[in-house]
């Protein structure tokens, strides 16, 4: 059957996910929560009626596939994550779930299986934003996560990542043990679509791209300057050691060092997203004591990353001498860069120039689910679709005539494997 016929099914998928999750502001579909809970059962329920079969695989993620397949033949997988930041938009992850289903849909309908079979996966917990860690979902089904990700505590509610997931049915003896979940040998290739989360696209007028890269970051969910408190006005200068004096100091050191690097064509972005003073002590009045901020450096190089990193922690240690202040660091957390196979690459290419939908290779700045694939040996491509007002924002705003393209050109590929 044409795509194109299923374009109301997919306008319904989004209506009614969203309208699950809404909050009032955006969606928010929290990790191993209540809102990504809704949604997987609302996908697996829509998935059974159309004569899917839906499982779940030992990490809680869901995976669907044509009633009757074999589950253990090498498979093309398609996937993304179920989840959402807090008060987010309705895309983000669940474009690329939507599109899997849609092309398992047409292939049922039709009555006519791909010739690679297609198995499509939801992920759990991709976000950072509940754990400060990301690829949970997809972590755990490659071994991935370690006894430390596993003691990570939810920003609201405090349980721990690893009772989350129990709670769930997740094989927790199989992923403290850091035992692969996912059988490598059953996937040929692993496709995410996406919506794009910057503004290259909209930019240049794409309303396709082919990802050749993703980067990788390194991160600090919480770093600590303390110093010492004391009155406004009765503390000069020269005896002050000002917690947020040497935040904003350190700052302002990046970013000047970021600039540089820039200007010699490396490739790095870093944000500090969070700065916080205690609301119980913290006053107009009140030199700040201790102030609390985040840390994260993104690039497609490891060398970059590690080089940055350790500047950071080289100025701390500048500042810390010359402010009377100290920096106490929490735990590291790393996501390694990730490149695309260049032969799936240019199969989602030479399927954007058949429909003749214009495209071009846009490198991902965010992370995805499509990075451990790629990295755990996998062969991994990954198309990007034109989305308004970036991502992790309530105003997300992908086309679905976009969207449809893209489906087009995922199937078409899917059917080219």
């Amino acid at each position: 059957m044409d795509i194109e016929e299923l374009k109301p099914l997919a306008q319904m998928l989004f209506d009614d996910i969203r309208a699950l999750s809404s909050d009032g502001v955006g969606v928010t579909r929290d990790s191993y929560g209540a809102g990504e809970t809704a949604a997987a059962d609302y996908l697996r329920a829509f998935a059974q009626r159309e004569g899917l079969h839906v499982e779940a695989d030992g990490a809680a993620n869901l995976v669907f596939r044509l009633g009757g397949a074999a589950s253990d033949t090498p498979a093309a997988w398609v996937g993304s994550h179920l989840d959402s930041v807090p008060q987010g938009g309705n895309f983000d992850g669940m474009a690329g779930i939507v599109a899997g289903l849609l092309c398992l849909v047409a292939q049922q309908r039709a009555g006519r299986a791909s010739p690679v079979p297609l198995n499509v996966i939801g992920f759990r917990g991709e976000e950072s934003a509940w754990f400060g860690k990301a690829y949970m979902g997809s972590g755990a089904a490659l071994g991935k996560l370690s006894a430390d990700d596993l003691a990570l505590r939810h920003r609201q509610h405090g349980r721990t990542m690893a009772e989350c997931m129990a709670a769930l049915g997740a094989d927790m003896e199989a992923i403290r043990a850091q035992q692969p979940l996912f059988d490598r040998a059953r996937a040929r290739a692993y496709l995410e679509l996406h919506i794009e989360q910057g503004p290259v696209m909209v930019a240049r007028g794409l309303p396709l791209a082919v990802v050749p890269g993703i980067r990788g970051n390194v991160r600090h969910n919480r770093i600590a300057c303390l110093g010492e408190a004391g009155h406004s006005g009765a503390v000069p200068r020269w005896l002050r050691k000002d917690a947020m004096f040497a935040v904003a100091e350190l700052i302002v050191r990046l970013d000047e060092h970021w600039r540089v690097l820039l200007e010699r064509g490396i490739d790095l972005v870093v944000t500090t997203g969070v700065v916080t003073t205690s609301p119980e002590a913290h006053s107009v009045s009140r030199i700040p004591g201790t102030v609390s901020f985040s840390f994260e450096a993104r690039s497609k190089s490891v060398e970059t990353l590690e080089g940055f990193y350790q500047l950071m922690r080289t100025e701390c240690k500048a500042i810390s001498r010359d402010r009377g202040v100290r920096f106490d660091f929490d735990r590291r957390v790393d996501s390694a860069p990730a490149t695309m196979d260049a032969g799936l690459s240019e199969l989602l290419a030479q399927q954007c120039r058949a429909q003749g939908t214009p495209f071009e290779m846009v490198a991902s700045g965010a992370g995805h689910d499509a990075s451990l694939f790629a990295n755990a040996g996998i062969p991994t491509g990954m198309l990007f679709i034109r989305n308004e007002h970036g991502s992790h924002n309530p105003d997300e705003a992908m086309d679905l005539d976009d969207f449809m393209l893209g489906v087009g050109v995922l199937a078409g590929t899917i059917a080219r494997l």
